[in-house]
Parts: structure tokens; C-alpha cells; sequence
């Protein structure tokens, strides 16, 4: 058994493309795994909830999950024995499938406590989901709220390429963790 978690990276729909925060630290952090999705386009909850499932069993140990947008309610549809690994969960800017569209099929969003400590990290003027809904969505999950101004969808659109604030709510839930070429002393002043 590891004794570090591993980090679960799970983008949203379309995935995260090259400068985004998710990629950054899928390439920075050590033993970082990516979930990668068959259809990136076209996102169907059963496929995508196996995919991430199937990713983080395939660990030796627990798991730290980083979610993007439809990758945050993803996750919360996990199966038990997949949410039964997870340590925490940093769920940064959820969409609201109940909005219709091509993420309808994940909704409902559960509306229940998740098994596993989580920070939700919502902007006030997300295009894909109102600050109220994640805070509703923070609220039922048992989740911890980090609010941002005015902060898009936290992607890099919105201007986040590595995102130091980001990564010092990540090791909050680690505990440690290093990232290549910066000390944890320098990431505890992030």
C-alpha cells in the first residue's frame, strides 16, 4: 500500500487541453494519472463514471481526485467501491447538467453527503453553472467552499495556466506533496 495518495485527475467535458491547470499538474506532480475518456465530445454517464472508476481502482492505494467542471459530478456518481478510495476531492468550477444540453444525462446531481472530505471551488460569474447552484451543491456534498470573484470557469480561458492557489487547497487535502522543482515550504506560501 502507498502511503502517498495517488492524484486522479479528471477533466470535464472536452477535456483539459494543453496550459490548463489540470494538465500542468498531470505533468508536475509525481505519480499524477489523468483520466482519460473514450468520448470527449459527447460525454454519456455511464461510460464516463466507468472511466474514472476504473481509473482510481487501478491504484495501489487511496486516491486524491482534482476534478474540472463535468468531471466534479462525475465523480459524485461514483459506484461505492470507487468513492470508498478516494481521501478527498478538490471539485473545481461543477457544471449543472440539469440545465439541459449535451450534459443532460448527468443529471440528476446527487444531492448526498460524499464519503470523503472535499473542497468545492466555485467563481461568481461561471458561464456553466451560477455560484448559487455550487454552493447548493457544496452544501448537500458536506463540501468546503472556496469562492472566487469574478474568476470565469477557472480554466484557462479565464487565465489559469498553473494556479498556485489551487495547488495549496490540493495538498491541504494530501497532507504533503511535492511538486517538481518547488519545495513544500515554497507551496505553503503560495
Amino acid at each position: 500500500m502507498s502511503s502517498q495518495p495517488t492524484i486522479v485527475i479528471v477533466p470535464g467535458w472536452r477535456d483539459s487541453g494543453p496550459g490548463h491547470w489540470q494538465s500542468l499538474w498531470a505533468e508536475a506532480l509525481p505519480g499524477a494519472v489523468r483520466v482519460v475518456q473514450d468520448d470527449w465530445i459527447t460525454p454519456v454517464r455511464t461510460a464516463w463514471v466507468a472511466s474514472i472508476a476504473r481509473t482510481i481502482l487501478a491504484q495501489p492505494g487511496p486516491v486524491v481526485v482534482v476534478a474540472h467542471s463535468l468531471g466534479c459530478i462525475a465523480t459524485t456518481h461514483l459506484p461505492t467501491e470507487a468513492a470508498q478510495r478516494i481521501q478527498g476531492a478538490l471539485l473545481v468550477a461543477p457544471a449543472d447538467p440539469e440545465r439541459r444540453g449535451v450534459l443532460s444525462d448527468f443529471a440528476p446531481v446527487p444531492y448526498q453527503p460524499l464519503p470523503y472530505r472535499s473542497i468545492v471551488v466555485a467563481s461568481t460569474n461561471d458561464p456553466f453553472c451560477p455560484v448559487r447552484t455550487a454552493g447548493a451543491y457544496a452544501r448537500s456534498w458536506g463540501s468546503e467552499v472556496v469562492r472566487l470573484q469574478n474568476a470565469g470557469h477557472i480554466n484557462i480561458e479565464s487565465g489559469f495556466g498553473e494556479w498556485p492557489l489551487g495547488l495549496a487547497l490540493l495538498q491541504s487535502l494530501t497532507a504533503s506533496l511535492s511538486w517538481s522543482g518547488t519545495s513544500e515550504s515554497q507551496l505553503e506560501t503560495a
